[in-house]
């Protein structure tokens, strides 16, 4: 049985966070609506413009101020510049980025394509790079920022199918501590969190029963995790209560080395 949802206690009050792949039902939108709710100026972005906007409407009617919502598509440069110049313009500082944005898929290494590899890598490795070199580049004038990436626990275990999501989010977990110690000096703090499997809608559409129920079982409370129980850490991570943690991947989940 899942916890009570939580209430909040302003944990972000006044901060400008954008959250990345915010649309859907999964941690990003979880975590844009637990930040609103902890009383953060949320920006939220996607690739999806029609759920984006649907996010956004939801967002609305849940807390009562419509965020900004920015379409992007991380894999592109130009448009991940667009979104941070967007963000700039319209409040004119950055205080939390939370990397969201991955794609995943299973083939074995002998079958993969280079385009299987590619697309895995670019959206979940180099989409976070592109995001956090851009806001880097709004926090480091302001001297202060927070910036919490989605990890998994498969960057730190072997899973068959997955040598390039492992890849990818391994690389997510480096990033995050190579980064960490350039942005300290500057007062901005980067953290990941490593989640291991939260179930919502779309996941359990394209996801049989008998492996969820199977992975599920591999938990210590022998249920999956909900997405806004992963969203909490980010919370945590992305606020004042993490003054200290910087360079850390945390894992919400029984599942790390």
């Amino acid at each position: 049985m899942s916890p009570p949802y939580p209430r909040s206690h302003g944990l972000l009050d006044g901060k400008v966070t954008l959250v990345t792949a915010a649309a859907g039902a999964g941690i990003g939108y979880a975590t844009a609506r637990r930040c609103a709710e902890e009383g953060a100026t949320v920006v939220v972005s996607d690739k999806h413009e029609r759920r984006l906007a649907a996010a956004a409407e939801s967002l609305a009617e849940l807390t009562g101020v419509k965020p900004l919502a920015v379409p992007c598509d991380v894999t592109s440069q130009a448009q991940v510049r667009a979104l941070f110049e967007a963000v700039a313009e319209t409040h004119g500082r950055l205080d939390v980025l939370v990397n969201n944005a991955g794609l995943g898929g299973t083939a074995p290494l002998a079958e993969m394509t280079d385009e299987q590899w590619h697309a895995v890598i670019d959206v979940t490795l180099t989409g976070t790079m592109r995001c956090t070199r851009e806001a880097l580049r709004l926090m480091i004038p302001h001297g202060g920022g927070a910036i919490v990436n989605n990890a998994s626990v498969i960057g730190w275990r072997a899973q068959h199918g997955q040598a390039h999501y492992a890849a990818a989010k391994a690389g997510v977990m480096a990033l995050t501590r190579c980064v960490a110690l350039e942005a300290a000096e500057h007062g901005i703090r980067v953290n990941a969190v490593a989640p291991s499997l939260a179930v919502h809608p779309f996941l359990a559409k394209v996801t049989g029963e008998e492996l969820l129920a199977e992975l599920a079982a591999k938990e210590a409370f022998g249920r999956s995790a909900e997405p806004w129980e992963v969203a909490n850490v980010i919370v945590f991570l992305a606020g004042d209560l993490a003054s200290y943690m910087t360079g850390e991947v945390v894992s919400v989940s029984s599942q790390h080395p």
